[in-house]
C-alpha cells in the first residue's frame, strides 16, 4: 500500500467540501500525513483587470471573499491540530480553482489530493464545468473524490 507522506486537502463553502476534510483527517490520522488546506479565489476570466480597479464594490467582494477564505481555513487547520495532524494552509488567487488546486499541489509536493464533488451532471456540468473532473484529468498524483 502507498503512504501518503503529504495530503492535499482544497475546500470551498460548501457541505461536500467538508466531507472531503473528514475523510483527509481520518486518513492522515491514519498514516501520519502532513496536511495542507487551501482554498482559490477566482478571478472572473470575462472581466479585465481594469474593471476591478475602479469598481470599489468589486474589490470590496474580493476582499471579503478572501477575509472569508482565511478564516475557514484557520477554522480546518485548528481541527486537524487537534488530532496531533501537522498542517498548512494556502490561498490561492487569480486561477481557475482547477489550476489553483494543480499548482498548490506542486508547490508543496502532495502525493494525493482528497477532494469533494459536487456530483453534477448534464447540463449543469457542461455549464459550469467541473472542478473535481478537471483535477482529475490533469493531477500527475492520486486524486480521491469524496461524494455525499
Amino acid at each position: 500500500m502507498t503512504t501518503y507522506q503529504h495530503i492535499l486537502v482544497p475546500v470551498d463553502e460548501s457541505p461536500i467540501s467538508y466531507a472531503a476534510v473528514e475523510q483527509a483527517l481520518a486518513l492522515a490520522k491514519s498514516l501520519n500525513s502532513h496536511v495542507t488546506i487551501m482554498s482559490v479565489i477566482a478571478v472572473d476570466p470575462f472581466v479585465g483587470v481594469d474593471f476591478y480597479k475602479v469598481a470599489p464594490a468589486i474589490t470590496d467582494y474580493f476582499m471579503q471573499a478572501e477575509k472569508n477564505a482565511k478564516e475557514r481555513l484557520e477554522e480546518i487547520k485548528q481541527s486537524f491540530i487537534r488530532d496531533g495532524i501537522e498542517v498548512d494552509v494556502k490561498l490561492s488567487h487569480g486561477v481557475s480553482p482547477s489550476d489553483g488546486i494543480i499548482q498548490i499541489a506542486d508547490e508543496v509536493s502532495a502525493d494525493l489530493i482528497i477532494m469533494g464533488s459536487h456530483g453534477r451532471t448534464g447540463i449543469q456540468k457542461m455549464m459550469l464545468g467541473s472542478v473535481a473532473q478537471n483535477v482529475l484529468t490533469q493531477s500527475p498524483i492520486p486524486v480521491l473524490i469524496v461524494k455525499i
